[in-house]
């Protein structure tokens, strides 16, 4: 019987230590990769850049999936329009690439939410070019520097780069639950094929 003890004892302190011990297990070939992989040079712009393809996808396909006659919609008062919105996307856009990027604001006709879905359109795709071209020439050099941000707020120039994803985030979401209300499923719920 102290035989078995004596055996079972040393069995669980064997156990114990072996348990203890960090898993050597192999990562996935993907997580693997990752591990070994160099670090991101400009990791801001690069994940900026990353980010405006499915933001830009999304929104566009809102606003095109939103009837023309339903542009001037809004589910309270106190609300935007769904124009409004759209007119807020593209000054929003033209706006903070051209701060994130360090680069001019480009030159546009102002949007106003009573235009045409079709000219909303367009000038929201616009903005949309500019970001990816601001964003194409960015680089994280110029992160640290110190600008104005808007209405004479001061912020180093990646609280920009913040703003701006934060703000595509933002935009969408909006404009998703505006077609909502509407009974239009948005983009990013349909089912891709």
């Amino acid at each position: 019987m102290k035989r078995v003890l004596a055996a079972f004892s040393l069995a669980t302190m064997c156990c114990g230590l072996l348990l203890s011990q960090p898993a050597a297990t192999p990562l996935p070939p993907a997580a693997a990769a990752r591990q070994n992989a160099e670090p991101v040079k400009n990791p801001v712009s690069t994940a900026l850049r990353s980010m405006l393809s499915r933001t830009r996808t999304n929104t566009l396909g809102a606003i095109e999936a939103m009837p023309a006659d339903k542009f001037d919609y809004k589910p309270t008062p106190e609300q935007m329009t769904f124009g409004h919105l759209v007119t807020h996307m593209i000054g929003f856009n033209n706006s903070f690439c051209a701060k994130a990027a360090d680069v001019p604001t480009p030159k546009v006709e102002e949007a106003k939410e009573t235009d045409s879905k079709e000219k909303l359109l367009a000038a929201a795709t616009a903005s949309f070019d500019f970001c990816k071209d601001a964003l194409g020439k960015m680089d994280d050099s110029k992160i640290g520097d110190n600008i104005e941000i808007f209405g004479g707020h001061q912020g180093p120039r990646a609280m920009a780069a913040l703003i701006l994803s934060s703000g595509w985030a933002d935009h969408y979401s909006t404009a998703a639950i505006y077609l909502r209300l509407n009974g239009i499923l948005p983009p990013s719920a349909q089912k891709k094929h």
